[in-house]
């Protein structure tokens, strides 16, 4: 996968694709970027155990934190974009989080927990796992003993 495939995906992507090369990464980009920002002093975490209930606590992004977050807003949405292809869903799904909690909940079991379809869809034809050897079937009917 070259940077520009990882910054602008298209097509489908299946979700350990999307866990392993987008969500994961760019988690860890983001708390490395924080612990930076910490680091250099240029933000501050909320000591939430001696804060005031009453009071509401901002917290400040570094310049670390905030070049994560222009950087990699692209192929977040990118990546959760085709994640949604891969439900036989559009992008206008990603409206969901702009609902509070509930909606960004919602998006994360749709985009990381539930599986694509195994057929083609309007989208293209479903991402291959890479375990996945030529004529095994995609997703193999369950066996119950």
């Amino acid at each position: 996968m070259s940077l520009w495939e990882w910054y602008v995906s298209r097509g489908r992507i299946n979700r350990s694709t999307w866990w392993l090369r987008y969500a994961l990464p760019i988690v860890l980009l983001s708390l490395l970027a924080t612990m930076a920002d910490v680091a250099f002093g240029t933000t501050t975490l909320p000591d939430l155990a001696a804060a005031d209930p009453d009071a509401v606590t901002a917290v400040t992004t570094g310049p670390f934190a905030t070049l994560v977050a222009a950087l990699t807003f692209v192929p977040s949405i990118s990546s959760n974009v085709t994640r949604l292809h891969d439900r036989g869903l559009s992008a206008w799904w990603l409206l969901l989080a702009l609902i509070p909690v509930f909606g960004v909940i919602a998006l994360l079991v749709i985009i990381g927990f539930l599986r694509g379809e195994a057929a083609p869809n309007r989208y293209g034809p479903p991402q291959l796992p890479p375990h996945a050897a030529a004529g095994e079937p995609l997703y193999p009917p369950p066996h119950w003993t």
